[in-house]
C-alpha cells in the first residue's frame, strides 16, 4: 500500500471513530440532567466514547505522516457523513432527503479533491522561527474573532476550526520530526510545536463549545470547513504542497471544494433540525416531533379593593 492509500484509509477509519463518538455522546448528553455532568464519569458509555475520540486523534496523526495537509484534512468532513446514518439509527428515524443530498454533495467535492491534492508522503516540517510566526499569527486572529460582537456564534466556531487546523498542521510537523530520526528527539523546536500543539487542540475544544451556545447549524458548518482551509493554507504556503496538474489542478480543486462546502451546509443544517436544543435523543421525544405548548402563564391585573366576601375566597384559597 501506498502512502497515499494509507493516508485514506487512515482518514476514513478516523472520521467513522469520531462520527461513532459523536452520536454516543450526544445521547449521552440528551440523558443527562443539567448540572450532570460529572455523573458522566461513572458511565462506561461515556468513557467509550472518550477512547473513540482517542483513537480517532490517534488515526488521524498516522494519517498526517503518510499524506500531505491538503489530503488529510478535508477528508475529516467525512465524520459528518459518517454521523449522518449513525446518528439516524440512533434516534429511531430514516435519513432524510436533505441529509442524502447533503451526503452526495460532501463525497462528490471530496473526491474531487482527492484526485487533485497532491499524493506524496509529508517531507518538509516548519522550522522553530515558522512555527511561532504560524502560532503568533493565530493567536492574534483568534483574539480577533473572540471580541464582542454580532454573530459570536459564527465566529468563535471560525476561531475553532482554524485553530483545529493548525493544530493539525502543527501535528504532522511534530510527527515527522519525531519519526524521521535525523536529529534529537527533544530539541528546542520539537517541545514548541508540541505545547503550540497542545495550546491550540484545547484551545479548538473550548471555542467549539462556546460556538454551539446558539445553535449547532450554522457553528458546525463553520467548524468543519475553516480547519481544512486554514491547515491547507499552511501545507500550501510554508510545506511545498502542491495540486496535482499544477494551475490546472486548481480548477476543479475548487469545484470540489465548492461542492463539499455546499453538502456539509446541508448536513449541518439538518443535524441542526433533527436534534432540538434541550431535547435528548433519549428522551422520547423523535424527530420532527413538536415541543409541548408553554404553561399559561398568571397575570396580575391590578383592581380596586376586595370586598368581604372576596376576601374569605382568597383567604380559603390560601389556605388550601
Amino acid at each position: 500500500m501506498n502512502a497515499t492509500l494509507a493516508a485514506v484509509a487512515l482518514s476514513l477509519v478516523s472520521a467513522a471513530a469520531y462520527a461513532a463518538a459523536a452520536v454516543a455522546q450526544a445521547r449521552l448528553a440528551g440523558r443527562t440532567a443539567p448540572g450532570g455532568t460529572l455523573r458522566l464519569l461513572g458511565r462506561g458509555a461515556w468513557w467509550s466514547a472518550v477512547g473513540l475520540n482517542a483513537g480517532g486523534a490517534l488515526l488521524h496523526v498516522a494519517a498526517l505522516k503518510y499524506g500531505p495537509l491538503t489530503l488529510v484534512q478535508p477528508l475529516g468532513a467525512l465524520t459528518l457523513v459518517a454521523a449522518v446514518p449513525l446518528g439516524a439509527r440512533a434516534a429511531g428515524r430514516r435519513v432524510g432527503r436533505t441529509e442524502w443530498r447533503g451526503t452526495l454533495l460532501t463525497l462528490l467535492g471530496l473526491g474531487a479533491l482527492l484526485l487533485t491534492a497532491g499524493g506524496a508522503a509529508p517531507h518538509e516540517t516548519l522550522t522553530l522561527t515558522e512555527a511561532l510566526a504560524v502560532g503568533a499569527g493565530t493567536m492574534a486572529l483568534v483574539a480577533g474573532l473572540s471580541r464582542p460582537g454580532a454573530r459570536p456564534g459564527l465566529r468563535h466556531a471560525a476561531a475553532s476550526g482554524i485553530t483545529s487546523g493548525v493544530a493539525s498542521a502543527l501535528t504532522q510537523t511534530l510527527t515527522v520530526a519525531v519519526t524521521d530520526h535525523t536529529g534529537p528527539l527533544l530539541d528546542a523546536r520539537v517541545v514548541v510545536v508540541a505545547v503550540l500543539v497542545s495550546a491550540f487542540a484545547m484551545g479548538g475544544l473550548l471555542l467549539s463549545q462556546t460556538a454551539y451556545r446558539g445553535g449547532l447549524g450554522a457553528p458546525l458548518a463553520v467548524v468543519t470547513l475553516a480547519n481544512p482551509v486554514a491547515a491547507a493554507a499552511i501545507g500550501l504556503a510554508l510545506l511545498g504542497e502542491r495540486f496535482q496538474g499544477g494551475p490546472a489542478g486548481l480548477v476543479p480543486a475548487l469545484i470540489g471544494a465548492a461542492a463539499a462546502v455546499r453538502g456539509v451546509v446541508l448536513l449541518s443544517r439538518a443535524q441542526a433540525q433533527t436534534v432540538p436544543a434541550g431535547a435528548g435523543v433519549g428522551a422520547g421525544v423523535g424527530a420532527g416531533a413538536e415541543a409541548p405548548p408553554p404553561a399559561p402563564s398568571r397575570v396580575v391585573v391590578s383592581r380596586p379593593r376586595p370586598t368581604r366576601p372576596e376576601r374569605r375566597c382568597r383567604v380559603g384559597a390560601g389556605r388550601g
